[in-house]
């Protein structure tokens, strides 16, 4: 069974902005992208490491990948673009095949070779009864799986059109930013949590605390971002209220994050300290539990 870390930490790679080095592409974990080259466009796309993910997880979070692109044509509602994705090396060999065969044609011409051009015109058919049968979109998805096809499209309509009524338009802004804040919770909890069971080994009181504290920031930074997330959605208008309180709850997100990226800096500068005592680190988990009971009073 693949852990929530496992998945956390995929789906921040996949979202991450890939990097470019020396004429090379990578993503955020150092692994090298290879292009994907059409005739009019070159792109290069993250691919979702095997067995981590869910079907419908890679629909969301690597929609534009091979891998998506099998899952939409398993799934019926996939279209020429999935098919060409999957096979993007068909344009160039076809572009060569057919460069040969004229080659191979301007002789035959020349020399009135019935049998030559006849052979020729069939080497010329021969592929275009296999785009045809590539193209055929029907032999992608699993015919036993009609009723979950019909049902994901229906999922999928419903889900555009309620994301195409949901909240004020001006107010989305805000929602894209709480988003983005998630994000980079996560992939700054993961890190601060490794520190400290390296430094600190459980049972011991200091890891429990550390522990706790980390905890009880997790709850708080998604009930805050879940919070604000509903009224992006529910709130019926933009009011300097609204705005206030959005960025109120931004804030608190921000201050949260900052706080874990102080501990991890702490921790890493103290990991291989033999001190049993470190007054910076506990000093900032002080901070920590100080914020997480100030916004609880403040609710």
């Amino acid at each position: 069974m693949v852990s929530d870390n496992s998945k956390m930490l995929e789906i921040n790679r996949l979202k991450s902005p890939l990097k470019y080095r020396d004429y090379k592409v990578y993503d955020s974990n150092g692994n090298e992208i290879q292009s994907v080259e059409t005739f009019s466009d070159l792109k290069y796309i993250i691919e979702p490491d095997p067995d981590i993910l869910t079907d419908d997880e890679i629909l969301e979070y690597a929609p534009k990948s091979k891998e998506a692109s099998k899952i939409r044509l398993k799934r019926g509602f996939g279209d020429n673009s999935d098919v060409l994705l999957l096979n993007d090396s068909i344009p160039w060999i076809f572009a060569l095949y057919y460069t040969i065969l004229v080659c191979i044609l301007i002789p035959v011409i020349y020399g009135a070779n019935r049998f030559g051009m006849f052979f020729i015109l069939i080497m010329a058919i021969l592929p275009l009864v296999y785009l045809y049968y590539i193209f055929n979109l029907k032999k992608y998805y699993d015919k036993s799986n009609q009723k979950q096809i019909n049902k994901s499209r229906f999922s999928i309509a419903s889900q555009n059109e309620a994301k195409s009524d949901d909240g004020v338009e001006s107010l989305k802004k805000y929602a894209d930013e709480i988003e983005d804040l998630k994000t980079v919770f996560d992939s700054k909890e993961v890190a601060v949590r490794k520190l400290i069971e390296k430094r600190f080994e459980p049972p011991q009181i200091t890891y429990d605390r550390f522990i706790s504290t980390i905890d009880k920031s997790h709850d708080l930074f998604y009930h805050e971002a879940d919070s604000a997330i509903n009224i992006t959605k529910f709130a019926v208008e933009d009011t300097p209220r609204v705005d206030a309180e959005l960025e109120n709850k931004i804030n608190t997100l921000k201050s949260i994050i900052d706080q874990i990226e102080d501990l991890t800096n702490e921790l890493v500068i103290n990991i291989n300290s033999d001190e049993e005592s470190h007054d910076n680190v506990k000093n900032l988990v002080d901070d920590m539990e100080n914020l997480i009971d100030s916004v609880k009073e403040y609710k």
